[in-house]
């Protein structure tokens, strides 16, 4: 009997409060994982509602397959893919950049150091390259950049020239265990709490994923599938995609002056921030993994062409 993984869902009723304008219009669920907040909505939505779903993961789109509601479909695809979305057809899209705990928890992914399992990573196991395979090929220059440029992590260089060698020496490395080990023996401080390997671990999995590349592409499409008056909602659990969409919604919340037509009228802003939104203590203490989440909240104002 294959073991079950429990899921529970960051900010789910903020987030679909947050999102649910008009019961009767189109939603997507950019990023389903284990669809809390797509269920939640879909008991929230009007006969005539509808909600499309996006999610690269194959668990997530057999998750997806237990709900039979016909107002209901997935796609198997990145959310870099809202942009195949008609123009102008959702009231709201909600993102949660979340990895989910099935994802974390199960040795066979490779996402966690706690577990030992295949060096894998990969968000669709269908396609692309693992963590594996390509730590068995690349330069040390390359490594470095990685770690530092998507974990923020000092040791970077050190935690490269490690793997390298490991490499030459013995071979790849192919496990979890593996990886965490050797980063715990090139690093030589970390913060209270914190493993040595967690800051390696998160940035060759978004890497690997793309993740930061097609968050931006998705922020982007965001502004083109949003009716206006539509709600753009945005879950992220560290700084880096944080940073993003806090820099995407400040950026399109404001006129944008061409100062090659310093006469002309101003382009106008597309976006309106809302709110940001945190955890509440209690739920920080019913689900830890929480504590890190920020939530923010944007609504489309341009009339479309």
């Amino acid at each position: 009997m294959e073991p079950t993984w429990q899921h529970t869902t960051v900010l789910l009723s903020e987030a679909v409060e947050s999102l649910l304008t008009r019961p009767d219009a189109t939603y997507i669920d950019a990023t389903f994982g284990r669809g809390g907040h797509s269920r939640l909505l879909l008991s929230r939505l009007a006969p005539q509602g509808r909600l499309i779903a996006f999610d690269k993961d194959p668990e997530a789109i057999a998750e997806a397959g237990r709900i039979q509601d016909a107002r209901f479909s997935i796609r198997h695809e990145g959310f870099r893919h809202l942009a195949d979305v008609p123009a102008g057809s959702a009231a709201g899209v909600l993102m949660d950049l979340g990895v989910s705990s099935p994802q974390i928890d199960n040795p066979s992914r490779g996402f966690s150091f706690r577990f030992d399992g295949p060096l894998d990573m990969r968000m669709d196991t269908t396609r692309g390259e693992s963590v594996a395979q390509w730590l068995a090929s690349a330069e040390v220059q390359q490594i470095a950049e990685v770690i530092r440029d998507y974990g923020e992590e000092r040791f970077a260089v050190q935690i490269a020239k490690a793997l390298v060698a490991r490499r030459q020496e013995r071979g790849p490395i192919s496990t979890t265990a593996e990886l965490a080990q050797l980063v715990a023996g090139a690093v030589k401080t970390r913060e209270p709490g914190q493993d040595p390997a967690t800051r390696t671990f998160q940035a060759l999995r978004i890497f690997i994923n793309a993740e930061l590349e097609e968050l931006q592409q998705a922020l982007e499409a965001s502004l083109d599938v949003l009716q206006p008056g539509g709600r753009l909602v945005v879950i992220s659990f560290h700084s880096l995609e944080d940073r993003i969409v806090k820099q995407f919604i400040a950026r399109h919340s404001r006129e944008v002056y061409d100062r090659r037509a310093p006469f002309a009228a101003p382009q106008p802003m597309k976006l309106r921030a809302l709110e940001r939104i945190k955890p509440t203590a209690a739920e920080i203490a019913g689900n830890p993994r929480s504590r890190s989440a920020i939530m923010r909240v944007a609504q489309r104002t341009e009339v479309q062409a």
